[in-house]
């Protein structure tokens, strides 16, 4: 199982797909309020519209082809965000 959140541009293929996607966004809640560890596009393809956005989570992925760029900005972030999302799910379990 994966640990934390994969970088912006990771590539994946998620679990009984056959078309990769490409990652665009982290801890995106979607229009129910449901908070998603990720939001991708097509790969190769990439944004064509809101409505063919993707939302999946780490388990959701089968994969990785290609992890997006990764530098001392990204490595403080994904902490923050990595904190951020346990928090979110520990309240949410907690309810």
């Amino acid at each position: 199982m994966l640990q934390g959140i994969l970088p912006i541009g990771t590539v994946v293929l998620l679990k009984n797909a056959t078309k990769r996607v490409m990652i665009i966004g982290v801890c995106q809640k979607n229009r129910e309020g449901v908070i998603w560890d990720y939001s991708a596009v097509i790969y190769p393809e990439g944004y064509m519209s809101a409505d063919k956005t993707i939302m999946f989570n780490n388990e959701d992925i089968d994969k990785i082809y290609a992890m997006g760029y990764q530098d001392a900005e990204q490595f403080n972030f994904k902490a923050e965000i990595d904190a951020a999302m346990e928090k979110y799910r520990s309240e949410s379990a907690a309810q």
